[in-house]
């Protein structure tokens, strides 16, 4: 784990934004949420997710692979 990021100096001055800038980028977001394929990449996350996808039957992600490196390890 890195933890090399810098820490907050109190000493530091601080950079404030202009208030046209917050308002540009609220502007922005708020048209990127109302787009089409915003609404498109929404609507793909409503849908049922299948269980055997994070609990298939073998017992593996990758059964032939999980399959591999069980005969590998035997040999």
């Amino acid at each position: 784990m890195d933890l090399s990021f810098p820490r907050f100096d109190r000493e530091a001055e601080l950079t404030v934004l202009p208030g046209d800038l917050a308002v540009l980028i609220v502007g922005i977001a708020a048209r990127q949420a109302a787009s089409p394929t915003a609404a498109v990449q929404a609507g793909f996350s409503r849908g049922t997710i299948d269980p055997k996808l994070f609990a298939p039957v073998h017992g593996a992600f990758n059964g032939p692979m999980a399959d591999a490196l069980t005969r590998w390890k035997q040999e």
